[in-house]
């Protein structure tokens, strides 16, 4: 078993060291979902024609992304016997001056470059670890992003893929592979943050013959990207997760669910998961043992809701996504009426690295409870835009301020939106906060998915939170009349207040609304519906006071409707 590992390993590390120190350049082209909306496609495809008509023998791959998605498309160009070449913001019309004069002329486009990878021997160009975005990042999930094709099982094997799989298959028992995990405190990174360890005993201690592990990637969150960006840039790594969750809690069958639509995160991990079956890393006697696991693809239409793990279950089910009644819990009763355990793609993607390298480093890795490292997206009014992994412990303003550069234009940080649309809205002088699950959830915020958009001084925090409400109140399943009627209610509350027509009794109301709304609904969604305003009341008063009684707003953002005459003065 161990032989038939290590002949897998060896041809991984000859295709990898034909790539790295051939006789050919590698081309690398960023293509997740921030790159092909910046046009990676047409950079590729500009690469295949300039190469053959210039007559350069190069390898194209499409990889994931760096996680500098402000300077989308990106060209990392690595030529034999060197360090690699990134470049940044490339157009097709660039790529013929890339090919003629780095590939065929030795001479870097300095005007374009972002940073260099290891040595390069012409130019004095900046390392990339020394952009603002990289210099104080500490990847584990993100470990192989942007450096290897998603699409070949073999690179991420020569990258340590699949070690912690043979290591616990063939030197562990369950129980130490779950201790592992539970020593190093991983909580969920799904927005609950429950301890993942803990949830998995939950699993382990049925002795039903057949369970599963469910791994979620539905993420609709607006401004969260990070659970598809793992997918489309390493997802053997969230595989070969899942498997050692299958194998610690006894489990014999997985599904990765996703957003129908998703393409980049649906191809890959469909075409990780043949791949895993091909080399016998999944289905009957992995590696020749006696431990057998089955994972597929699953897909679901466009509902928010199904994150929720009940309603996801519901949806793999071929039923509408809607949470159910608990008890029973998932554990007890979940898919198909079997015992299951669902976690987020961030939780599953850590695992591997915590059984290869073990639960006490990850535990020394954060703050307090909350261990490892935390995938941040960050998007909004800042100088850099992109997807950065952090140590948790890091304060918020050092990540907004230095990784991500500040507010453009001279203008200042108005307000921070967090954790999704359930997640809360914070002043600038709030966002002093460490990165510490339970810290965020007292300041009334989540950290949740990750999604960090910030606001400047031009943006009206009474609208933006109304943007949050009309989200919610379109995503809501409608199972539950507290959810379904509060959602919409408190949108017309908020629709209200920003055409200036509020009154004092408004907020009140929204507040009753709030309550009922956390009271009565099923899952989450109604539970933490009025999150964005409870935090929005609390950290902007004046703002929802000069809606409501002076009749204005300070940015200027809420029009007053032509048809108010007591209005038309403004």
């Amino acid at each position: 078993m161990a032989a038939d590992f290590l002949s897998i390993q060896e041809e991984a590390q000859r295709r990898w060291e034909g790539l790295t120190a051939g006789d050919r350049p590698w081309i690398r082209v960023g293509t997740a979902l921030c790159g092909q909306a910046a046009g990676a496609d047409q950079v590729v495809e500009s690469f295949s024609t300039e190469l053959e008509t210039q007559g350069v023998n190069a390898q194209v791959s499409r990889v994931g992304c760096l996680g500098l998605c402000f300077a989308e498309p990106m060209v990392d160009v690595q030529v034999p016997g060197q360090g690699r070449v990134v470049y940044g913001n490339v157009g097709p019309d660039d790529v013929k001056e890339i090919v003629s004069r780095h590939l065929g002329q030795g001479e870097v486009m300095a005007d374009l470059v972002v940073g260099r990878i290891g040595e390069v021997e012409k130019g004095d160009l900046p390392s990339l670890d020394q952009h603002p975005m990289k210099a104080r990042e500490q990847r584990i999930a993100l470990r192989n992003a942007g450096h290897i094709d998603p699409l070949d099982i073999y690179q991420y094997v020569a990258n340590g893929g699949y070690g912690a799989l043979n290591r616990a298959l063939t030197n562990m028992t369950e129980a130490e592979v779950l201790e592992e995990v539970n020593t190093s405190g991983l909580r969920g990174r799904g927005g609950a943050a429950f301890p993942a360890g803990t949830k998995w005993r939950f699993l382990a201690g049925s002795n039903a013959p057949e369970k599963y592990i469910l791994c979620n990637c539905e993420e609709g969150d607006p401004g969260a990207f990070n659970d598809k960006g793992i997918l489309e840039s390493d997802p053997h790594t969230v595989v070969e997760g899942i498997i050692l969750a299958g194998y610690a809690t006894g489990a014999n069958h997985g599904y990765i669910f996703i957003r129908h639509g998703h393409d980049g995160p649906i191809e890959r991990a469909q075409t990780a998961v043949a791949q895993a079956y091909e080399l016998g890393l999944l289905g009957n006697r992995i590696l020749g043992t006696d431990f057998t696991f089955d994972l597929e693809v699953a897909l679901t239409g466009d509902s928010y809701v199904s994150g929720e793990e009940t309603a996801l279950m519901e949806a793999i089910e071929g039923s509408r996504a809607m949470p159910r009644y608990r008890p029973p819990f998932p554990a007890q009763v979940g898919v198909f009426g079997k015992p299951t355990n669902i976690n987020n793609v961030k939780t599953m993607a850590y695992v591997p690295e915590i059984i290869a390298r073990g639960g006490e480093w990850f535990a020394g890795i954060g703050h307090d409870k909350s261990t490892g490292t935390v995938i941040l997206c960050l998007s909004g009014s800042l100088n850099y835009t992109g997807m950065v992994e952090v140590p948790m412990g890091m304060n918020l303003n050092e990540v907004l301020n230095e990784m991500a550069g500040g507010v453009p234009g001279g203008k200042e940080l108005s307000f921070i939106q967090t954790g999704g649309p359930l997640g809360g809205v914070l002043s600038a002088a709030a966002a002093d906060l460490v990165l510490d699950f339970d810290i965020f959830r007292s300041a009334g915020a989540i950290l949740g998915s990750g999604g960090i958009i910030a606001a400047d001084e031009d943006t009206c925090v009474v609208d933006l939170t109304r943007v949050l409400i009309a989200f919610c109140q379109y995503e809501s399943c409608g199972k539950c009349f507290p959810c379904r009627m509060g959602m919409s209610h408190m949108l017309e509350v908020l629709e209200r207040i920003c055409r200036l027509e509020g009154t004092p009794d408004d907020l009140a109301l929204m507040r009753s609304i709030g309550e009922n709304m956390q009271a009565g609904s099923l899952c989450g969604h109604g539970q933490l519906g009025f999150n964005p305003v409870a935090s929005a009341l609390r950290y902007f008063p004046g703002q929802f006071e000069a809606h409501i009684v002076e009749k204005r707003c300070p940015t200027g953002s809420c029009r007053v409707p032509h048809f108010s005459p007591r209005l038309s003065r403004r």
